[in-house]
């Protein structure tokens, strides 16, 4: 109600006759008329805000939600109020928007205290991903009662999706990004699509990518929609894990020693697929041979004896792109000779697949000493850039992220190097028509584009998440529709619940 320019008792009764004019059948209402100090849009005076409320407990709002300071300053003004209107239950909230409260196990008691049927609010904001945890024991400590808690800001994200898995007693989100009211705060539209909201439930299990950053993951929008079209009680998040591997550790621990939660598995990616690698290494856990000469993992896997599996999807995706396309099995790729642009992250993978499968690699790159670094590794050769003139392959593959949007009209390779007899591969999956990709269909050569080892990668993953396959068809579209319109985890910065 803060929001009204004309904050009187007739402009909230305006609001409700239209609510109730709107709404065929009008759903539970919570009303609030918030201070300054916890997020308010004005600072209306004490006295202004409780005549508000007032109209609004009068017209029928189930509902009223008071800071926990305002009810101190006015106890009894609310208490009079309130039972006049047994109707009307009193919300009684806390926010922090620095930070976490000292305790809220006993900020909890304070709240809990004023009476039974109170329903505490406690609201604060995560530093990291972590600080959810807290919020979560707090719920699963009070099962039947009617709690609120949830965390604000990115990392905090989480919070607000799994409230009725955890028992909270509702979560916030705005009509639209612009409109939220509080950090990190979603839209009803992400909570109904995306996050399928009406079917989460104590039972549902969870996933998620852990990134850094990772608003811009398209991974919730595959997985959930293919969970959707397998009627799976499952539900995949983005967790927005900071702080290298001191960060991700904490974050894996807290989940380790939470195991009513549900994680089953997650995906991950940059920054965090080394720190993955380490991590299951130092608990004990079941590591793909593969990923552990890879140096890197993108799945883990908690089994059902909570032990750890990791394994790195990411070079089984190129290999099946590349046997899919040239109509052959994984032997077919015994000494087949491959250039492969750049001596990083993906490259890596890419090298270590091939070679394993015996194909004949050739390392190119800008840095000649990363190339022949990882050549070395692997028993690769290797070749500085100015050497692509004179390559001699039969499959070109670029693992970097020359041509990536923005930058859409840069090239890896001078387009002379392409034949028609060639197969060329580029993983930038934005734009999925690369430079790259224009130059070889105009060579006429046959081309692989990055989104179909995203959708590879991510249909190896879901066989592990769920010993089940998904359709690759939807995957694609899933992507192609991201891709358009971008993907948006929750950005907002508004200030309150």
């Amino acid at each position: 109600l803060d929001y009204l320019k004309d904050l009187t008792p007739d402009a909230v009764t305006a609001v409700f006759a239209e609510i109730t004019a709107q709404c065929i059948n009008r759903p539970p209402i919570i009303a609030t008329c918030r201070d300054k100090a916890e997020g308010g849009s004005h600072d209306w005076h004490l006295s202004i805000r409780l005549d508000a409320l007032q109209a609004a407990i009068g017209c029928g709002a189930d509902f009223v939600d008071v800071e926990y300071a305002t009810y101190r300053r006015a106890t009894a003004t609310i208490q009079d109020i309130l039972r006049a209107h047994p109707r009307t239950r009193l919300v009684l909230s806390a926010h922090d928007f620095t930070g976490k409260f000292s305790s809220i196990k006993d900020l909890y008691k304070r709240l809990a205290s004023v009476g039974s049927a109170v329903i505490p609010k406690i609201v604060y904001t995560a530093g990291h991903i972590t600080d959810c945890f807290d919020a979560f024991d707090l719920l699963g400590e009070h099962p039947d009662e009617d709690l609120i808690v949830l965390c604000m800001g990115q990392p905090g994200l989480i919070s607000r999706i799994l409230a009725p898995k955890i028992g909270g007693f509702v979560t916030f989100a705005g009509l639209t990004s612009e409109t939220a009211t509080a950090p990190g705060q979603l839209t009803v539209d992400q909570f109904r699509n995306l996050y399928r909201y009406v079917r989460i439930d104590p039972q549902t299990e969870l996933f998620g990518v852990i990134a850094d950053p990772v608003a811009h993951s398209m991974s919730p929008a595959i997985h959930n929609a293919c969970f959707a079209a397998a009627d799976m009680n499952r539900l995949y998040l983005p967790l927005l894990v900071q702080g290298g591997q001191v960060g991700f550790d904490a974050f894996m621990d807290a989940v380790a020693a939470r195991p009513w939660l549900g994680f089953r598995g997650f995906s991950v990616t940059i920054p965090h697929k080394a720190a993955a690698l380490q991590y299951v290494r130092a608990k004990g856990g079941r590591i793909e041979p593969l990923a552990e000469r890879i140096g890197a993992v993108n799945t883990l896997i908690i089994e059902k004896d909570e032990r750890l599996s990791a394994c790195n999807t990411d070079y089984a995706a190129v290999l099946d792109a590349i046997t899919d396309t040239l109509g052959i099995d994984r032997t077919g790729l015994a000494a087949l000779p491959v250039a492969v642009i750049g001596a990083g992250g993906v490259s890596r993978s890419i090298v270590a697949g091939l070679r394993d499968a015996g194909a004949r690699v050739t390392i190119y790159n800008r840095t000649v000493e990363k190339a022949a670094a990882l050549a070395g590794e692997f028993g690769c050769d290797y070749a500085g850039l100015d050497a692509l003139g004179r390559l001699d392959a039969h499959l070109i593959i670029n693992g970097t992220s020359i041509g990536m949007h923005p930058n859409i009209d840069a090239c890896p390779i001078p387009p002379q190097c392409i034949r028609p007899d060639m197969v060329v591969f580029d993983t930038v999956y934005n734009p999925v028509q690369t430079q790259l990709l224009k130059h070889a269909n105009a060579a006429g050569a046959r081309t692989i584009d990055g989104v179909t080892m995203f959708v590879n990668q991510a249909l190896a993953q879901f066989r592990l998440f769920t010993a089940q396959p998904a359709d690759p068809s939807l995957m694609r579209s899933v992507v192609m529709d991201q891709l358009l319109r971008g993907p948006s985890l929750g950005t907002s910065s508004g200030k309150r619940g």
